[in-house]
């Protein structure tokens, strides 16, 4: 009888922590914001470009990341990415311009989409085996991401309060050089031969990065090349030998409906905390550590979601009651913080309408990954994880870029009001899109039977 390897709950503990760091690195800086718009000269509609460098290149990159994770080893790649991390944690700290953090939070979203799908393939490798520790592995290592996203506020705004900015970033050295350490409980993974879609990389990642452009600054002419860039994409892939991610994998049931939903779960969630920090600071004259501690309900009510009791109603429901519930709930507390008065309070104005946002936003995510994976073939697993990655992570830049626009020519509570409309219309398609699990299998049963009967 095969001897289970008992550290791979150490390993879990492992990859838990990156995923929950990579996620925090597009949050942490939130507080951060308003101090480094001061200091580096950013304008208050580039600003924004602190966020989207890291979320542009991480989530650009993530199916690159997952392809070489399979060609040169899962192993290999989470180690580089770290190292990668590191580098640009140090760039985007000793960073003296706007230009120079914008690079350096680009190399960190380099590093990210490294680790990113390694962990992923890592995960699978421990516990792919036995599906009932697969279901408690995905529930940890899934409730790490928005579980990051949201502590990284609180925590940037600790640090930003009694240290100063750059050390949002310098803090990521000591933990990196600890994981780097603990790699060893890491399995390791053989690669295999095989080339690399270069042109589809450096077209999807070129071609997200015009796009969001183009939003921010209105720009058509970048916004038509960012299209053209992505149309080159999707032709890529269908012409080379090896593609970074093959279009058959959109014939997956679930797949397409599960990633427009992640992508409207982040366009709403991401702008709410982006202005949300901004309305504590610019509107409520909350400073760095306070405005982190007024969002740490937020956190609280994440974790007791995601741990406690969004896996059990998934079991109990299905995805697509969850995903319609949580994206409704959503829409209602970012709808609720639009009605924030210029001169309001933490407890009537925020803690209300962010509690019920961060009920929604954990009822949401674990189904919407969960429903995007669970059709995929077990080698495809990577792949689906890597898109519906991508997807939430564009979600969230094209999301921004557009409430940041709104925000500008009118005031912030529009763009509240704008991420609950986005929040709503998720809940609306995956209502008319998303099959139920019975409905889908009723579905393919009669299929099965009209091909018999011809």
């Amino acid at each position: 009888m095969e001897t289970v390897d008992p550290r791979r709950w150490w390993a879990l503990v492992v990859l838990a922590a990156a995923q929950f760091m990579v996620i925090m690195d597009t949050s942490i800086i939130g507080v951060a914001l308003p101090d480094m718009q001061r200091e580096l000269g950013f304008s208050q509609s580039g600003l924004q470009w602190v966020f989207n460098a890291y979320v542009v290149a991480f989530g650009g990159l993530l199916l690159l990341g997952g392809r070489l994770s399979d060609l040169l080893g899962a192993r290999k790649v989470f180690t580089s990415g770290w190292v990668i991390l590191i580098a640009g944690s140090v760039v985007a700290a000793a960073a003296g311009s706007a230009w120079v953090e914008i690079v350096g939070r680009a190399v960190q979203g380099v590093g990210g989409a490294l680790i990113a799908p390694a962990s992923m393939t890592l995960l699978m490798m421990l516990f792919g085996a036995d599906q009932k520790e697969l279901g408690k592995a995905m529930a940890l290592y899934g409730a790490a991401a928005p579980a990051g996203g949201t502590a990284g506020v609180f925590l940037g705004g600790v640090i930003t309060e009694y240290l100063s900015w750059p050390w949002v970033f310098i803090v990521y050295v000591p933990i990196g050089v600890a994981t780097l350490a603990a790699t060893g409980l890491l399995p390791a993974v053989q690669g295999r031969r095989g080339s690399v879609d270069v042109v589809g990389a450096v077209s999807v990642t070129a071609g997200i990065a015009l796009v969001v452009y183009a939003i921010v600054s209105a720009n058509w002419i970048a916004g038509a090349g960012g299209v053209a860039l992505l149309a080159l994409f999707l032709i890529v892939q269908r012409t080379v030998r090896e593609p970074l991610m093959p279009l058959s994998i959109w014939r997956t049931p679930g797949l397409a409906p599960s990633n427009l939903a992640m992508g409207l779960l982040g366009g709403a969630w991401i702008p709410m905390w982006y202005f949300l920090n901004l309305y504590l600071q610019q509107g409520l004259g909350y400073g760095a550590f306070a405005s982190g501690a007024a969002l740490l309900p937020m956190t609280v009510a994440v974790m007791i979601f995601m741990v406690g009791i969004t896996a059990r109603l998934l079991q109990r429901f299905g995805a697509k009651p969850l995903i319609v519930l949580g994206l409704a709930v959503l829409a209602a507390g970012v709808a609720g913080l639009s009605f924030a008065r210029p001169d309001g309070t933490f407890a009537v104005d925020v803690l209300p309408a962010s509690l019920v946002a961060a009920v929604g936003m954990s009822l949401a995510y674990i189904p919407a990954m969960m429903s995007a994976m669970s059709g995929a073939r077990p080698e495809e697993a990577g792949l689906a994880s890597g898109i519906v990655n991508t997807t939430y992570q564009v979600g969230s830049a094209i999301g921004l870029a557009v409430m940041t626009a709104v925000a500008t020519s009118r005031d912030i509570e529009s763009a509240f009001m704008g991420a609950a409309v986005v929040a709503a219309l998720g809940a609306v398609l995956t209502v008319a899109l998303m099959r139920t699990r019975r409905a889908s299998a009723a579905q393919d049963a009669s299929q099965k039977a009209a091909q018999e009967a011809a």
